[in-house]
C-alpha cells in the first residue's frame, strides 16, 4: 500500500508532553461499530469477566547519551543490545563518525564505533560493561523520550517515573510501552475483582518504533527487530483464556506484535524468545488477539498503519477525525482507545 494512504493532519497543540494525573483519567475513546467517549476508568466495565489484559513487564533505561568525539558534539540513543558491552545506537549527527572514533561522555565513560550502518545507526563498544555500563546511563544517560516531546522541552527528572509503567522491572528498553502508563495499582484491583485476569510478556521496544517510514510503498519497509520473551506459563495462561472463551486483550501495539509473531495459523500462543521484525499491515490476518489497547500514533507510522489492519484504514481515519475535533491528547503521554477488529 501507499505510505500517504495512512497521512492525517494533527493540530501540534494536540500532542501531549506531560501524562495526565491520576493517570487513569485519560480519555479512552472506544472504536467498534460505534465510537463512544470515555475514560481509561471506566475501561473494567468494558472488559467481561474471564477476558485477559496481556501487559508487558519492560523497564526503559537512560539510554540517551550527549557526549563528543573530538570537539563535536554527538547525541546517541541506544536500540539494541548486542553483548554485555556493546550496543547498537541511532547517532546524531552520525555522518561525523566512523569506525575508530571514540566518542567522550564523561571523564570515565566512552564507546568505542566499530561499525556503522545505513540510517544513522552505529555499533559501539563501551568502556564499561555489564551491571558497571548500567550504573554509567543512570549516572550520564536521560530518559529516551520521543522527538515529538523532547523537541517540545527538556527531558527532566519527573519523565524517569512517568515514562514507566507500573509493571516496570526487566531493564532493556528505549521505549515505554505507552498504552500501559494508564494503569494503577487501584485499577488492577478493579479488574481482579471483575474477574479479568492479567498477564506480562517482556518485549525490549527499540529506537526504532520512531524511525519515520521514508519509503512510498509499504513493501519497500524495513522493521527494525526487538527482543521479546514469552514464558511457558504466560503462553499456557493465553491459551487458557481463549480456550474458556475469554478474549485476549492486548495492552500495547508492541504486545499485540510480540503475540502474533508467537501465534500459529490456528492463534495458539507457543513460547517464545528472539526477535522479532514483524510489520503489520491492512491485509494481515490477525491470530493472537481480540481488543487493542492503543495511544493515538504518528501520521504514516508503522503503528498507525497496524492499528488501520486491526480496526480498518476508514475507521481509523474516521477515528482520529474525531479524537482531534474532541481535543484528545496524542501520542506517548497522551489519550488512549479501545479497538475492536474489522469484521
Amino acid at each position: 500500500m501507499k505510505v500517504e494512504a495512512f497521512d492525517f493532519i494533527l493540530p501540534p497543540e494536540l500532542i501531549a508532553d506531560r501524562p495526565v494525573n491520576p493517570r487513569e483519567a485519560a480519555k479512552l475513546l472506544c472504536i467498534g461499530e460505534t465510537m463512544a467517549d470515555r475514560t481509561v476508568a471506566d475501561l473494567p466495565g468494558l472488559l467481561r469477566e474471564g477476558d485477559l489484559l496481556v501487559f508487558y513487564d519492560t523497564k526503559v533505561i537512560p539510554a540517551r547519551l550527549r557526549g563528543v568525539r573530538r570537539s563535536a558534539k554527538i547525541e546517541v540513543t541506544l536500540h539494541k543490545n548486542v553483548s554485555a558491552d556493546s550496543w547498537h545506537a541511532f547517532a546524531k549527527p552520525a555522518k561525523k563518525l566512523k569506525p575508530g572514533d571514540i566518542i567522550s561522555f564523561a571523564d570515565n565513560f566512552t564507546a568505542l564505533v566499530t561499525d556503522k550502518f545505513d540510517g544513522g545507526e552505529v555499533a559501539l563498544a563501551f568502556s564499561a560493561s555489564g551491571p558497571k555500563l548500567m550504573e554509567k546511563l543512570m549516572q550520564y544517560g536521560e530518559i529516551p523520550l520521543p522527538p515529538y516531546i523532547s523537541s517540545l522541552r527538556a527531558v527532566d527528572e519527573q519523565d524517569r517515573i512517568d515514562y514507566q509503567t507500573i509493571f516496570a522491572k526487566d531493564e532493556g528498553a528505549v521505549a515505554a510501552p505507552t498504552a500501559g502508563l494508564h494503569f494503577t495499582e487501584a485499577l488492577l484491583a478493579r479488574f481482579r475483582d471483575k474477574g479479568i485476569g492479567m498477564v506480562t510478556l517482556t518485549l525490549h521496544v527499540g529506537a526504532g518504533t520512531f524511525l519515520p517510514v521514508k519509503v512510498e510503498d509499504t513493501e519497500d519497509h524495513r522493521m527494525h527487530a526487538e527482543v521479546g520473551l514469552i514464558t511457558r506459563k504466560a503462553a499456557a495462561q493465553i491459551n487458557a483464556c481463549r480456550a474458556r472463551g475469554g478474549r485476549i486483550v492486548a495492552v500495547g501495539t508492541t504486545s499485540l506484535r510480540l503475540l502474533e509473531s508467537a501465534a500459529d495459523e490456528k492463534g495458539v500462543v507457543h513460547p517464545f524468545s528472539g526477535e522479532t521484525d514483524i510489520f503489520i499491515t491492512p491485509g494481515y490476518r490477525f491470530r493472537a488477539v481480540d481488543l487493542l489497547v492503543t495511544n493515538f500514533h504518528l501520521p504514516k507510522s508503522t503503528l498507525f498503519m497496524l492499528v488501520s489492519a486491526f480496526s480498518g484504514l476508514e475507521k481509523m481515519k474516521a477515528a482520529y477525525a474525531h479524537a482531534i475535533e474532541k481535543k484528545y491528547r496524542f501520542y506517548s503521554y497522551g489519550d488512549c482507545s479501545l479497538l475492536y477488529p474489522h469484521p
